[in-house]
């Protein structure tokens, strides 16, 4: 049991142990030349069934007892087997299986071979139902019994209104019972599915549950059980259509592309953000029409995909026209056809449009020498903030406008709206008697939630967003349960990045105009400084698409996993932050206009064992397939093995200027490597390279 020490064993236990590991050995000799040797006698099958009363999770002798058993209902087919009929034989075997879970309840192979049995057709579902009952009754919270039940159920083609109501008896029985929330919430979420009788209107389903639960919350607030099917219940009140929220370029700009540029680089990226992850972004689901090319043929990329390669951004790169200083119109029409998905399974059936402008210019090529030979000194006195003059307001608006087209708005339902409501009261009251700490978490994701149905609806007739309430609650929870004080961070960081960028006043107080004072002919960026907030993870980046230089240093990043969609990005600071190795920096080869970089101070090489440098193969593996450009080195060039992160980061980026200075992994041999790799490096740890 958890939480009981054990207790070391006596002489005649070990004793005991002794004699019956090696009746075990025996028995389990003698099936393994059966079962290697395809014997089915009587005598082998019984020696089997010893094996496995004795140890019911002997994976090779429930498929051995498989096999005899087929082998014997083959030989009754055939008329060579009087003795036995297929009935009693398979009756046997669920004996079998009966006496092997009396020895272990949880044993995974005794409950797959009873299923296997029962698809025999030969056996009573009834029956089986009255075992489970008697077995519930031993342990009511046993995840094999709930599973079987599933099975028994959908054989019996028993009513899911039915089986729900069971698992209302057995939470009123013992509401701690986790496994009858969780057989309740699959249940629940097929009957929703289906529209079954009663169950079709979502909102009305979903309240009542929250009711329900909210029973067993308070009666004891410390079991998690409840809290885990309330959880479930939010996820499922937050189920919408996903909206595309920005873009970039944004919605009605006018985008300016150079002429000078090599020919193969003559592309402009296009970003769709989304209000969740999405799959299913393609040429088939999202038009782009302009003059020069009709846009099938392009190839859209998601990035920070997850496993299953949903992502809430996605990138294309536009070609343009080579012999024309002409502005011409894109229009992006989103949606035009069904396909795009989000990872709960609700399609984007809105379809909605973006249009710009793009006009093609030539640059002053000696402009843009001076511009990537000159060195950015992240000076204060060179940054110049946005003030609230309405000037900078409607420049900032006019960055990350988001008033795209859509043929029909959403809305939230106000009854959902009332729901979330109702439940944030409700914990409110509960944490006013209880400082339980999964009490906050939850009240902490129902504001959350809160802010999120406000902006999906549009909401904006005096609703407050409870931002400060929410960085109030992670910041309690940190100190109360450190164990999870990593998680905690990321989501106080996501809150507060959503407090920070969710509106045009608070979005001016960060953003603003650099330019070198030393150096007036550089031309000036537009900036964001997101430094000194201890962030641990970025995100929220919906409203940052348009930014050229982003100030993120002085805080806990351990990732920088969604800077990606940042395709205008030229200056990068991450100093003095938590990054533990090259491959955290993988997020960078994303970005096309990157030139200048510090990850100064950061902790680089710090760790002896360094999991995260290890999850891509090594290129010195051949079977990765990588395109090294080998004939820079020569063959006995150590640095090369040693440095291969470095290579496989800094090989794809043009940097004009990087600052790695205080990690413990920088040392003569790397900087010397990295310069001789980067050709177009100019400022090397604040220093000229030539």
């Amino acid at each position: 049991m958890h939480g009981i020490p054990r207790k070391a064993p006596t002489q005649e236990e070990l004793d005991d142990s002794s004699l019956k590991a090696a009746k075990l050995r025996d028995l389990q000799s003698q099936l393994l030349h059966f079962h290697h040797n395809k014997i089915y006698t009587e005598e082998a099958i019984q020696i089997s069934a010893k094996l496995l009363e004795s140890n019911p999770e002997h994976y090779t002798a429930w498929n051995y007892r498989k096999l005899a058993v087929q082998h014997l209902l083959n030989r009754h087919h055939e008329n060579q087997l009087d003795s036995q009929s297929p009935q009693s034989i398979l009756d046997d075997e669920l004996i079998l299986v009966e006496n092997a879970l009396k020895t272990n309840f949880k044993a995974y192979g005794a409950w797959h071979h009873r299923k296997w049995v029962l698809s025999k057709g030969h056996s009573s579902s009834d029956r089986e139902l009255r075992l489970l009952g008697k077995f519930q009754k031993l342990d009511s919270r046993n995840f094999h019994a709930w599973n079987y039940r599933r099975f028994i159920t959908e054989l019996k083609k028993i009513p899911d209104e039915d089986e729900l109501q069971y698992t209302t008896d057995m939470i009123y029985d013992n509401f701690s019972n986790y496994s009858a929330w969780h057989n309740r919430s699959m249940l629940l979420s097929k009957l929703l599915e289906k529209s079954a009788k009663g169950y079709e209107k979502r909102e009305n389903v979903l309240s009542e549950e929250f009711e329900f639960v909210r029973n067993a919350l308070f009666t004891d607030p410390d079991d998690q059980s409840g809290w885990f099917y309330h959880s479930w219940l939010l996820g499922q009140t937050l189920k919408r259509e996903p909206l595309l929220i920005s873009s970039s370029p944004p919605h009605g700009s006018n985008l300016s592309l150079s002429i000078d540029k090599p020919d193969r680089e003559r592309t402009f990226p296009l970003i769709l953000y989304f209000s969740e992850a999405v799959e299913g972004v393609s040429s088939s689901t999202v038009n782009v029409e302009y003059f020069y090319d009709g846009g099938d043929g392009l190839i859209w990329y998601p990035l920070s995909a997850n496993k299953l390669g949903f992502s809430q951004a996605w990138l294309t790169y536009i070609e343009y026209p080579l012999d024309t200083l002409e502005s011409f119109d894109v229009k992006v029409t989103i949606a035009q056809f069904p396909g795009i998905i989000s990872s709960n399974g609700m399609p984007c059936s809105r379809s909605c449009y973006i249009y710009f402008t793009a006009s093609v210019c030539s640059n002053n090529q000696e402009k843009s020498e001076v511009q990537t030979t000159h060195k950015i000194s992240w000076n204060e006195e060179n940054f110049k903030p946005h003030s609230t003059h309405p000037e900078d307001a409607n420049l900032l608006a006019s960055l990350c406008k988001l008033d795209i087209a859509k043929e029909n708005n959403p809305t939230t339902p106000m009854l959902c709206m009332e729901t979330i409501s109702n439940e944030i009261a409700c914990s409110r009251e509960l944490l006013s008697s209880s400082n339980c700490k999964i009490g906050k978490l939850t009240l902490a994701r129902l504001l959350v939630a809160h802010n999120t149905l406000i902006t999906y609806g549009c909401m904006d007739s005096g609703t407050e967003a409870h931002y400060e309430e929410i960085l109030a609650l992670y910041h309690d929870l940190m100190k109360m349960d450190p164990a999870h004080i990593g998680y905690y961070e990321d989501e106080y960081s996501l809150v507060l990045m959503k407090q920070l960028t969710s509106n045009t006043e608070s979005l001016l107080k960060l953003c603003g105009k650099y330019q070198e004072l030393s150096s007036p002919s550089i031309s000036s960026y537009t900036s964001v400084r997101l430094k000194v907030l201890s962030l641990s993870r970025v995100s929220c980046l919906e409203h940052l698409l348009w930014v050229q230089m982003l100030d993120l240093s002085h805080n806990k990043l351990r990732s920088i996993e969604g800077l990606e969609a940042l395709q205008q990005l030229s200056c990068l600071k991450l100093s003095n932050n938590r990054l533990s190795s090259f491959t955290a920096l993988e997020p960078l080869k994303m970005l096309n206009s990157l030139q200048v970089l510090d990850v100064s101070y950061n902790e680089i090489g710090a760790h002896s064992i360094d999991t995260r440098r290890y999850m891509c193969s090594s290129p010195l593996n051949s079977a990765t397939g990588f395109g090294w450009q080998l004939k820079r080195f020569t063959d006995e060039d150590a640095d090369l093995k040693r440095f291969w992160d470095a290579y496989l980061l800094f090989r794809d980026l043009n940097l004009v200027q990087l600052d790695i200075v205080g990690n413990a992994v920088v040392d003569e041999r790397l900087k010397a490597f990295l310069i001789k790799l980067m050709s177009a490096l100019k400022w090397f740890d604040g220093e000229s390279c030539h």
